[in-house]
């Protein structure tokens, strides 16, 4: 098992000022953080592992670029249909005692990759998952549910179907720095794309989103290629880590080093809360985490 090792990642743009304004005015009690869930969503290519990754309009605790995620809601509480592991089991695998806390980020987990992609971890059973939700009816029920207009529980009791929690793999926890004025605290899962499903972009909403081989977005994290393909305004010139959070940036070395997904899947991971730190190297603000850095194209390992 490797020790963790300081790692110095790009302050975000986005984050300058806030990180500014923390040191001139001296540390004090960071703002609340909301809970948050993320599914990395994987699958095999003949050039290595590959992820599916959205651009994020506005300013978000997940970066500019990230996995599909977001912020739990008050619906997350609601009665559904769950198949896999219990609530309690979940949280033991996440190494907390919140049972209740623990169920709001699988539903979350679950929601937001449904209405970010349209993947649905959901089933009548333990040995289906439903088809073909690239349909106009799918994609009016993901906007409805973007929009809060109906509730994630109620599509899925409307149609008969469950969670299919035994989908979702478990990855880190990720904690937003102290002196950001708006913060999540994330649980990162990790999942595979059903038989007869395709992600694809919310409709009216999405701007770019598409399969991402993890061993290239490392191999050209120095480049503005990604940020210049994705052609926004807060894109454009910048590079990898300008684009994604540090934690994003780990989880792209560990999948460009793993050898396919059950690999990555499979490995037991410990429990630990990341969280960046400010810190001034030369007189430039940077971001620090103690964690270990995975080099592409050796065995998987993690902490």
């Amino acid at each position: 098992m490797p020790q963790l090792a300081r790692r110095l990642f790009v302050l975000p743009p986005e984050l300058e000022g806030a990180a500014r304004n923390w040191l001139q005015l001296g540390e004090r009690s960071p703002r609340a953080a909301r809970y948050a869930s993320s599914v990395v969503l994987l699958r095999d290519a003949p050039g290595g592992l590959e992820t599916w990754m959205g651009y994020r309009p506005g300013t978000s605790p997940l970066g500019v670029v990230s996995f599909p995620g977001g912020s739990l809601e008050s619906s997350d509480d609601d009665p559904v249909g769950w198949l896999g592991p219990s609530p309690q089991q979940w949280a033991e695998a996440l190494g907390t005692t919140d049972v209740g806390l623990t169920r709001r980020h699988v539903v979350g987990a679950i929601r937001e990759l449904f209405e970010e992609t349209g993947v649905l971890l959901a089933g009548p059973d333990l040995s289906s998952t439903v088809e073909a939700t690239s349909t106009p009816e799918w994609m009016k029920a993901r906007v409805a549910v973007a929009n809060q207009d109906k509730s994630f529980t109620d599509v899925l009791a409307k149609r008969g179907l469950s969670l299919r929690t035994d989908l979702l793999k478990p990855l880190v926890n990720w904690l937003s720095p102290d002196f950001a004025h708006f913060r999540f605290n994330t649980r990162y899962f990790a999942a595979t794309v059903p038989v007869g499903q395709s992600p694809s972009l919310l409709e009216s909403k999405g701007i770019w989103g598409r399969w991402v081989r993890a061993f290239e977005l490392v191999a050209e994290r120095d480049t503005t290629t990604l940020g210049d393909e994705i052609g926004q305004e807060n894109t454009v010139g910048l590079t990898l880590g300008q684009l994604v959070v540090p934690g994003t940036e780990i989880m792209l070395e560990k999948m460009a080093a793993a050898q396919g997904c059950i690999a990555y899947l499979s490995y037991k991971r410990k429990h630990h809360v990341y969280q960046p730190r400010l810190v001034e190297e030369n007189g430039v603000l940077m971001l620090e985490v103690e964690a270990a850095r995975a080099v592409a194209g050796e065995p998987q390992r993690e902490r």
